[in-house]
């Protein structure tokens, strides 16, 4: 009788199957049920993790942006470093299939009795028909008309590799509460900011009271100002840009969510680049640098995209779809770009340790 699938929750150790054992459960493109093996992720073979989420849905970036349902993986604390994808700087967080993770007795430091102990009997029969050679090869498309590399990764076969997941389909959300991803609590918070801003943007001339209402009353409850509140600078007219030549390591504190929304114009975007509602919760923090962004992969073109301005990623800081319209509490948790305007350096010697 075939044992019944382990179903991993946040905070599970697990520990990622050989490079062998991985091979044999991928198809002749390097797949697992659409999902690609990243050479990036080799360098994991043999190592022992905490699931960090279970990864059942995802936004899909590719297409316009919606939820998507992933079968039968979770995020590890494992980021992709580009090496394999043009150097592109994204630091995305890696989809792991559970058939290439095996389960680990955290206590006795063992695998779990009920786990698989050969690949083989987790996914495919067949010998190996994928080769890391083959694996490789398949992170570049044929290239542009004008012989730009064209890249293939995780993320731009999204779309590819999940299902349809409606907002509404009230299961993803039991799902986000019982595998750890989110509390009860940040669950009924979301439901309620979604209704408020639904209200507030249903052309029924009460949002600028309902924004009011919120951005006065806010502190009773320990929350933010009203997230989606637009900049100031009308759109079209440039917005103003400041050099802190931010390097790795060093601690920076974000501005007040006020003097952010004076370098912002009325489509909430500095520069082109966007203002997300979900950074608010960061406004006021103390954080360290975990790096400078010059260059990524466009996920709808799958070609390296260079910043004619260097946005900023700090450590820890990532996007937890709390507002997210349409896709809450997505796991996925990528990293959102600061610009260095919304930034002040912070003196290391004067101030306790970063969040």
């Amino acid at each position: 009788m075939k044992a019944k699938p382990h179903r991993l929750s946040v905070g599970d150790w697990v520990e990622v199957r050989s490079k062998d054992e991985i091979l044999r459960t991928l198809d002749s493109n390097g797949e697992l049920d659409g999902m690609p093996f990243m050479p990036e992720m080799f360098a994991f073979c043999g190592k022992r993790f905490r699931v960090y989420k279970r990864a059942h849905k995802t936004c899909d970036t590719v297409f316009p942006i919606r939820g998507r349902r992933v079968h039968r993986a979770v995020h590890l604390e494992t980021r992709c470093d580009g090496q394999a994808h043009g150097g592109c700087q994204a630091a995305c967080l890696i989809f792991w299939k559970e058939a290439w993770l095996r389960p680990v007795d955290a206590r006795s430091s063992r695998l779990e009795s009920h786990a698989p102990t050969d690949a083989r009997n987790a996914t495919l029969e067949p010998p190996t028909r994928c080769t890391e050679s083959d694996i490789r090869a398949h992170t570049q498309m044929p290239p542009s008309s004008d012989g730009t590399p064209v890249y293939s990764c995780q993320a731009t076969r999204l779309p590819y590799a999940t299902t349809s997941l409606a907002w509404w389909d009230a299961r993803q959300y039991v799902e986000d509460y019982w595998s750890g991803n989110v509390s009860l609590w940040r669950i009924v918070c979301g439901f309620v900011y979604s209704l408020y801003r639904s209200i507030s943007q249903a052309g029924m001339g009460v949002g600028p009271a309902m924004e009011w209402f919120y951005n006065t009353f806010h502190p009773l409850w320990r929350g933010t100002r009203f997230p989606s509140t637009a900049g100031v600078i009308p759109e079209g007219q440039p917005t103003p840009t400041e050099t802190l030549h931010l390097q790795p390591g060093e601690l920076v504190r974000v501005k007040s969510h006020d003097q952010i929304l004076e370098t912002l114009d009325t489509s909430r975007k500095n520069r082109g680049l966007g203002w997300d509602a979900e950074l608010v919760h960061y406004c006021g923090g103390t954080y360290r640098v975990l790096g400078r962004v010059t260059k990524l992969i466009d996920e709808k073109t799958g070609k390296i995209r260079e910043m004619k301005n260097p946005c900023i990623i700090l450590d820890s800081v990532v996007c937890k779809s709390r507002f997210s319209r349409r896709r809450l509490f997505c796991p996925r948790s990528i990293y959102p770009y600061w610009r260095e305007i919304w930034l002040e350096r912070v003196d290391q010697q004067n101030c306790g340790s970063a969040r």
